[in-house]
């Protein structure tokens, strides 16, 4: 308490004393010197450990491994994890209906040779988006989007997934609601 004639101080404002001074910046320096290296490999391991939990989050939404998220990097990332897919997917139907004979290994032939010029093509327009302004981009991807929306379908029916909800080999859906 700060006396003033001899009588306690009736002022409410704090006293104001000097924080930095070269007693408390040695202190600090000197307190620096001991934490530092102690907290700095701490502050390193956490900080990988986030961008770890972060990358394995992120390949998980796009459907990939941790390992290939840099292949779908920038603002189309997701529509090409997404064309990669449903290469693969395509991939292995075909593999797994390359001895097959009869309607369903013509089918999957038909579908194979149809979607992958078409596959190539969607890919190509998103590389190219990249460089839209960005409305442009994003129609493009809209429109990208689209027409992998009217691929899947008729991949899983080709699969045997989710065939009930397939009306035809085009693609149309008639998707019947249960009775309530």
């Amino acid at each position: 308490m700060k006396l003033r004639r001899g009588r306690p101080s009736t002022d409410d404002a704090p006293a104001k004393r000097e924080v930095v001074t070269t007693g408390n910046a040695k202190k600090a320096i000197a307190v620096g010197k001991i934490l530092v290296p102690v907290l700095a490999p701490i502050a390193m391991q956490a900080a990988a450990v986030a961008r770890g939990a972060w990358d394995d989050r992120r390949a998980r939404r796009l459907g990939v491994a941790p390992s290939e998220l840099g292949t779908y990097s920038g603002k189309g990332g997701a529509l090409h994890a997404r064309i990669s897919g449903v290469a693969a997917s395509m991939r292995a139907l075909a593999a797994g209906q390359s001895g097959g004979s009869g309607a369903k290994g013509g089918q999957v032939a038909r579908f194979v040779a149809d979607t992958e010029p078409r596959l190539a093509d969607l890919s190509a327009a998103v590389r190219a988006a990249e460089l839209m302004p960005t409305e442009r981009r994003r129609a493009a991807h809209r429109a990208v989007s689209g027409e992998l929306d009217r691929i899947e379908p008729q991949l899983l029916g080709l699969l045997g997934v989710g065939s009930q909800h397939n009306s035809s080999e085009n693609g149309s859906s008639a998707a019947r609601k249960p009775p309530h």
